[in-house]
């Protein structure tokens, strides 16, 4: 086989090339050509770096400066930047040059990784693929409403399933379904409010309750035992009982599946995503009962009543399948739920010592961190001032100089919410732990000195929040 000329007047396509020329026109071409408040929001808040490398927790700019990520692109990064086992398994697959996605044949990577994550679900039996969390989200619906023959599905309060039509019918947030109207059927329950769902479930038309067994807005896990409780009473209703393990599940908070911290629980559905991927091509995945597939696929007809086009294929299943390698070759679960535990209880430490930090809570390697109004008059003045602008700009203050100053990314874990949201990637160490505290210790200094450079920037942020009302 030769390689064909290219054309006259025409010249290899060079990646690296076109990064070196035009790599430093990132933030204007996406002002330009994509969501133009992104940049805005990034020069806003002091977060527009220039990043050149990353590896493991840890990104790199161009005067080798190095920053500890605890965000890992919202979870996607379980493993950290790069690892080499998914990298080479990347490698191999290309290298390979399989017949992928020929739409009418059987590859066999598809069914190792379903077989390798069923290992990991004995309740469940078989699994759907798609491309990303919200399509695990839509599988789960549609299965759920199908097989039920409901309409109706429940969710929880402040819950964040996606943002496709289908997800978003069961996002608890406001400001991110206004506007989209009509959407599925659906009805907020409080998490943890086993009464509520009763009076839903009477009225017969509910085909499931999805729930995140840890919600990442605010990082607030379900009560012991309401899990166990709620799925007797879907059962008994004859509904399903659907976990969003989108971001819990993989280990992020010290087992396989966050729902796994509570015995007996045994989801119908679960859905799974992000760190699957190992951080390089988007995979989700929707694991069921047989029953539920095979009344979804009831007949050769039906065969591809739910598909999706780029599902299955082989980079993302070759990710996967490394992925799971890797975090039984290296004992990533146990390791983030003993990470975890240290790094949550030597911030717990601090909750007496500092007034405006109210709560340390979470599981593993997901941990919220939330400041509530202090009493001294000094501060108690400067916090009613930033809620008067905005609720959430306090945490957003902590934020900017753990970056800024001590160069550490986190988030604020939600709109108008006085939390931050740690969800680092797992394989982080002792060092990181140490080097996280004591930036976040000299954070909650200066904001108790009631001056410095935090209020001042504080004041900033009040401005702005102003000026977008």
């Amino acid at each position: 086989m030769t390689t064909a000329e290219p054309a006259a007047g025409t010249e290899e396509f060079d990646l690296g090339r076109l990064l070196a020329e035009r790599g430093a026109e990132r933030y204007e071409l996406h002002a330009r050509h994509l969501n133009h408040q992104l940049p805005r929001m990034l020069h806003t808040i002091g977060f527009d770096k220039v990043y050149e490398r990353a590896e493991g927790a840890h990104f790199w700019d161009a005067d080798g400066n190095d920053y500890l990520d605890m965000l890992a692109g919202f979870g996607v990064m379980g493993l950290g930047r790069h690892h080499p086992v998914v990298r080479k398994a990347l490698h191999d697959v290309l290298d390979a040059s399989l017949a992928d996605l020929t739409r009418f044949d059987c590859q066999p990577l598809p069914g190792l990784l379903a077989e390798k994550l069923l290992t990991h679900s004995p309740h469940l039996d078989r699994v759907f693929f798609g491309n990303s969390g919200t399509e695990a989200v839509e599988t789960a619906l549609k299965f759920a409403r199908y097989v039920t023959g409901k309409p109706r599905i429940l969710y929880c309060a402040h819950a964040f399933h996606g943002l496709t039509t289908g997800s978003l019918s069961v996002n608890g947030e406001s400001g991110f379904r206004d506007g989209f109207a009509p959407l599925l059927p659906d009805t907020a329950v409080p998490l943890g409010d086993l009464d509520a769902l009763a009076r839903e479930l009477k009225k017969g038309d509910v085909a499931a309750l999805i729930v995140e067994p840890i919600q990442g807005k605010g990082v607030h896990e379900a009560p012991a035992g309401y899990l166990r409780a709620a799925q007797e009473l879907l059962h008994k209703h004859k509904a399903l009982l659907i976990a969003d393990e989108i971001q819990t599940g993989l280990g992020r908070t010290g087992d396989f599946y966050a729902h796994q911290h509570e015995e007996g629980v045994e989801p119908d559905l679960v859905c799974v995503a992000k760190a699957l991927s190992g951080g390089y091509v988007p995979v989700g995945a929707t694991l069921g009962k047989d029953w539920i597939f095979k009344k979804v696929y009831s007949s050769i007809d039906r065969v591809l009543v739910h598909s999706a086009s780029f599902g299955s294929n082989a980079q993302a299943m070759a990710a996967g399948l490394a992925v799971l390698s890797v975090m039984e070759n290296e004992q990533i679960v146990a390791g983030a739920r003993a990470t975890g535990e240290q790094l949550k209880s030597r911030l717990a430490a601090l909750v007496d010592k500092y007034e405006l930090l109210s709560d340390v809570r979470g599981r593993g390697l997901m941990i919220g961190i939330e400041f509530g109004k202090p009493k001294s008059l000094g501060l108690r003045s400067r916090w009613t001032m930033l809620q008067a602008a905005r609720k959430g700009l306090f945490a957003q203050m902590v934020v900017v100089p753990l970056l800024q100053r001590h160069r550490i990314l986190t988030q604020v874990s939600g709109d108008h919410l006085e939390v931050i949201k740690l969800i680092p990637p797992l394989v982080i160490g002792e060092r990181d732990v140490d080097r996280f505290v004591d930036a976040f210790t000299d954070v909650m200094d200066d904001a108790h000195s009631g001056s410095g450079l935090m209020w001042d920037f504080g004041k900033t942020l009040v401005k702005q929040a102003v000026a977008n009302r």
